[in-house]
């Protein structure tokens, strides 16, 4: 069975940092892009930040750029998300996916190119 599940996730001080994880097992990672996407209550679900299936392209929200930082363990079958200098507006839910699609790095951006889905991480950041 193929499961995505986060972890890292937690309650922080703005201007903090965390890393939230996403452990994949039962696909074959390197096939896959991922992605992380985030939903605060209220609030639309947002791209955050995409990479590639070998991890030499990555893309990036504006809202996070320069902040935060996507990579992947292809050994590990683990992708990260750095996020440095949080603000409070970057509390939410934080999902990862994963994309079997070959294609430019717009396409990761839209959550219908995704195939499987972890449930989430919190991460709140306080003022």
């Amino acid at each position: 069975q193929v499961q995505l599940v986060e972890s890292g996730g937690g309650l922080v001080q703005a201007g903090g940092s965390l890393r939230v994880s996403c452990a994949t097992s039962g696909l074959s990672f390197r096939r896959y892009a991922m992605g992380w996407f985030r939903q605060a209550p209220g609030n639309k679900r947002e791209f955050v930040a995409s990479i590639n299936w070998s991890g030499d392209s990555t893309d990036y929200a504006d809202s996070v750029k320069g902040r935060f930082t996507i990579s992947r363990d292809n050994a590990k079958n683990t992708v990260y998300l750095q996020m440095n200098n949080l603000k409070p507006e970057d509390t939410a839910v934080y999902s990862c996916g994963a994309s079997l699609t070959l294609a430019q790095s717009i396409v990761y951006r839209q959550t219908d190119h995704y195939d499987y889905w972890g449930q989430g991480t919190q991460v709140t950041v306080s003022s």
